[in-house]
C-alpha cells in the first residue's frame, strides 16, 4: 500500500473526528478542513500524573506471580475533563534508573505519592501540552518493574507490548504494583500509541511492531538494533568481549538481579562465545517478522555508528521495505547520537508533524515529502525522495594486481593472481586507510583512479573474498574507503560528532521538578585525507555457514561473503574509491586466537556495491587518466576506541 492510499483511508476519519471535536470552536469551512498542526494549549504543570502497574502475563522471576511492569504517565488534564481521548507517545526503557537518558543523563523522579516528576527527555514538555499523553516503561527487571532483563528476548519485549494492549484494554493494569485495584486507559485514551526511543530504547520499538500488535500506529526508532545477534557478531566474529549476559546484568534494578539468576544462567547458555547462530538469536532477530509490521517506522541511525553499527537499520529497512511498510528516513555522519542533539530544531518539528500525522490524523503534507534526508557534509542535508533511489543498481567490482605487490586496483573486469596480508590485531581501519598507497603486510589494498565525475553509493554492500588461511582461526574485515581530502563530522572523538555546550534550549513547558531546556551541542569536525564509508566483519570458519563456525585446514582456500554496513556517500571527482581486506580490526572486532596470514584469490574475489547509476555511472567516473597519487601517509580520524558494550553509550 502506497504512502498516499494509507492517508487517504485515515483522513476521512481524522478530519471527521477533528471536526466533531472542534465544532464549537471553529466556523464550518474551517472545522471541514481540520487543523494542521497541534498547539501547546494545555496546561503542563496542571498535567495527570500517575503510575500504573502494567500484567505482563509473565513470571520470568519465578515467584510465582504475573509480573508486573511500571508505567509512568503525564497526560494532560483538560481532555480528560470534556471526555475527549487522546494518543499515546511511549518510550520504553532499562535506563530510567540505573544509566540515565539523553544527553544530559535524565533519570525519572518521583514524589511523595510514587508519581513521576521528571520524566527523562522532553517528550512529555513538548507534547502533552499538544494533546498526547506520554508514558515512560520500565521494562521488566529494572527500576520499579518485576521481572528479570533478558536483552531483547520476550521478556523484554513483552513489557512493552503489554502496555500497548492495555491502553488499547486488551491487559490487566493495576494502580500498585501488588494490590488488586484495577486501571484502565480506555477512559483517557484512544489507543493509538507511538514509540519512540534511541538505542536499546528503539530496539524494543523495533521488536514490540515486529509482533504485530494492534494499536501501534507507528515507531520512531533511534540508532536501534534490528537483531541481536548482529550487535554482539558478525557472521561469527565477536564484536565485543562478552555477551548479552553482561548488559542484563548492568541494566537490571539490584533486586531484579538478586532473584533472576536463572534467567542470566540461561542467557549465558544460550550465547555462546563461539559465535555460532543459537534458539536465543533466533527470539532476537525482528529483521525476520518484518512482515508482521502494522506501524510506520521512521528510522534515524547514525552512518558511523560503531556501537549499534549501520548493518542494522539496513537491513530493517530492506526487510520493511520488502513487506511494503510505511516508511521514512534520516541518515547523519554522526555515531551514536540522538537527533535531538544533531539537528535540534529540525528534528523537533519534523517528529512534530510525524506524530500529529500518524496518530492525530492531521493532513499536514508530511507524506508528500521526500522520504529520506541525508547528512552529506557537516549540518548539510539533501533529501531523496525514495532511498535507495529507483536508479541505484548492485554493480560487481573487481580487484586486480596493481604495479607493486600490496597496492592493487580496482574496476569492473575480473581480475587474476593473489593478494597476501598477515592478520595484525594492533591495527585498524585507519591505519590500512592511511598506507592504502604503499605495501604493508597488515592488509591488501584496491583502489580506482581518481574519479572523473562524482560516484554516489547508496544502500548495503557485500565483498566476497576466497582466502586460503595459514592457521586453524582466521577473521577477516572489509573496508570501503572514500580517498581525499574532506571536513567531516568527527565521529571517533568522544562526542561522535558533536561537543555539548553549556547554554540551554527550552523545547516545551517546564515545572519545578521537571524543566524542558537542555543543553545546546556545536558540530565537531574533522579535516581528513579519507574517510571510512563502510565496513563488515566475519570469522572464515563460518565460510559454509551464517550459523556456525568449524576449524579451518590450513593451505584449503576458503570462499565467504562480509556483509558491509548501509551508508548514502558521495565519492567526489577527483577523490578515489578504495577496497581494503585485512584480519583483524582492531577496537571492532576481537582477534582469533591464531596470527593467519591469508592469500587471496584475486579471480574469485569482488565487491557487490549499490551505485546509483550502477556500472555505467562506474565506468563513466573512472574513465579519465591521472597521474598516479604519490605514496604517502594519510591523515584521517582517530582509530575506534574499544567498542561499546551499552547499545546506550556514546
Amino acid at each position: 500500500m502506497s504512502i498516499r492510499m494509507r492517508f487517504t483511508i485515515w483522513r476521512p476519519l481524522a478530519t471527521a473526528a477533528t471536526a466533531a471535536l472542534m465544532a464549537t470552536a471553529l466556523t464550518p469551512a474551517t472545522a471541514q478542513a481540520g487543523p494542521r498542526t497541534s498547539e501547546p494549549v494545555h496546561s503542563y504543570d496542571n498535567a495527570i500524573r500517575e503510575s500504573v502497574w502494567v500484567d505482563t502475563g509473565l513470571d520470568g522471576d519465578g515467584d510465582g506471580r504475573s509480573d508486573r511492569v511500571a508505567v509512568d504517565i503525564v497526560r494532560p488534564r483538560e481532555p480528560a475533563r470534556q471526555g475527549r481521548k487522546v494518543p499515546v507517545i511511549m518510550d520504553a526503557s532499562p535506563y530510567y534508573s540505573c544509566c540515565g537518558r539523553g544527553n544530559d543523563s535524565q533519570r525519572k523522579t518521583y514524589d511523595a505519592n510514587g508519581d513521576v516528576v521528571q520524566m527523562p527527555l522532553y517528550y512529555d514538555n513538548y507534547f502533552v501540552p499538544r494533546g498526547y499523553a506520554f508514558v515512560g516503561v520500565d521494562l521488566a527487571g529494572t527500576n520499579r518493574s518485576d521481572g528479570c532483563v533478558d536483552v531483547g528476548g520476550h521478556s523484554d519485549i513483552q513489557s512493552a507490548k503489554a502496555v500497548v494492549d492495555w491502553l488499547n484494554g486488551r491487559a490487566k493494569g493495576y494502580t500498585t504494583r501488588t494490590g488488586p485495584t484495577r486501571a484502565k486507559a480506555t477512559s483517557w485514551t484512544n489507543g493509538r500509541t507511538g514509540m519512540i526511543g534511541k538505542s536499546y530504547d528503539g530496539t524494543i520499538a523495533n521488536g514490540v511492531a515486529a509482533t504485530g500488535v494492534k494499536g501501534l500506529k507507528t515507531i520512531v526508532p533511534i540508532g536501534a538494533i534490528s537483531s541481536w545477534y548482529d550487535y554482539y557478531f558478525a557472521k561469527g566474529a565477536p564484536l565485543f568481549g562478552s555477551g548479552p549476559d553482561w548488559l542484563s546484568n548492568y541494566v537490571e534494578s539490584p533486586d531484579a538481579r538478586a532473584r533472576c539468576a536463572a534467567v542470566q544462567q540461561r542467557i549465558v547458555a544460550g550465547a555462546p562465545r563461539t559465535g555460532d547462530w543459537t534458539p536465543l538469536w533466533s527470539e532476537r532477530n525482528y529483521v525476520r517478522d518484518a512482515r508482521k509490521v502494522r506501524a510506520s517506522v521512521f528510522v534515524i541511525h547514525g552512518m558511523q555508528d560503531l556501537n549499534v553499527r549501520a548493518k542494522h537499520f539496513g537491513q530493517w529497512w530492506d526487510a520493511l521495505a520488502k513487506h511494503g511498510v510505511e516508511r521514512k528516513i534520516w541518515l547523519s555522519q554522526v555515531g551514536h547520537v540522538d537527533p535531538f542533539d544533531f539537528r535540534r530544531a529540525e528534528w523537533v518539528d519534523t517528529l512534530h508533524r510525524w506524530f500529529d500525522h500518524e496518530l492525530l490524523g492531521y493532513d499536514n503534507g508530511i507524506d508528500d515529502e521526500p522520504m529520506a534526508d541525508i547528512e552529506r557534509s557537516p549540518d548539510h542535508w539533501v533529501t531523496s525522495n525514495v532511498w535507495p533511489p529507483r536508479a541505484t543498481q548492485p554493480t560487481t567490482l573487481r580487484p586486480a594486481e596493481g604495479t607493486q605487490d600490496g597496492v592493487g586496483t580496482l574496476g569492473l573486469t575480473r581480475g587474476s593472481g593473489t593478494g597476501t596480508f598477515t592478520d595484525d590485531p594492533g591495527r585498524n581501519e585507519t591505519d590500512w586507510a592511511a598506507h592504502i598507497d604503499r605495501p604493508t603486510p597488515d592488509k591488501a589494498g584496491f583502489v580506482t583512479g581518481p574519479l572523473t565525475r562524482d560516484l554516489r553509493l547508496s544502500g548495503s554492500s557485500k565483498v566476497t573474498v576466497t582466502a586460503t588461511p595459514s592457521t586453524s582461526t582466521a577473521h577477516l574485515s572489509a573496508v570501503l574507503v572514500d580517498l581525499g581530502p574532506d571536513t567531516i563530522r568527527d565521529y571517533a572523538a568522544a562526542g561522535e560528532g558533536i561537543t555539548t555546550l553549556t547554554r540551554r534550549t527550552c523545547w516545551g513547558a517546564s515545572t519545578t521538578g521537571d524543566s524542558a531546556c537542555f543543553r545546546e551541542t556545536a558540530t565537531k569536525t574533522a579535516d581528513v585525507d579519507y574517510t571510512i564509508l563502510s565496513r563488515g566483519w566475519a570469522d572464515l570458519g563460518n565460510h559454509a555457514s551464517d550459523r556456525e563456525g568449524v576449524p579451518l585446514r590450513p593451505g584449503t582456500p576458503y570462499t565467504i561473503t562480509l556483509d558491509l554496513a548501509a551508508t548514502d556517500h558521495v565519492v567526489p571527482a577527483g577523490h578515489r574509491l578504495a577496497l581494503i581486506v585485512a584480519g583483524t580490526d582492531r577496537g571492532l572486532i576481537e582477534p582469533p586466537s591464531t596470527r593467519p596470514t591469508l592469500t587471496l584469490d584475486l579471480s574469485r574475489t569482488k565487491a557487490r556495491v549499490p551505485l546509483v547509476g550502477g556500472a555505467e555511472a562506474f565506468r563513466k567516473a573512472t574513465s579519465g587518466t591521472a597521474p598516479a597519487p604519490s605514496p604517502s601517509v594519510l591523515d584521517g580520524v582517530a582509530g575506534p576506541r574499544a567498542a561499546q558494550r551499552i547499545p546506550e553509550a556514546s
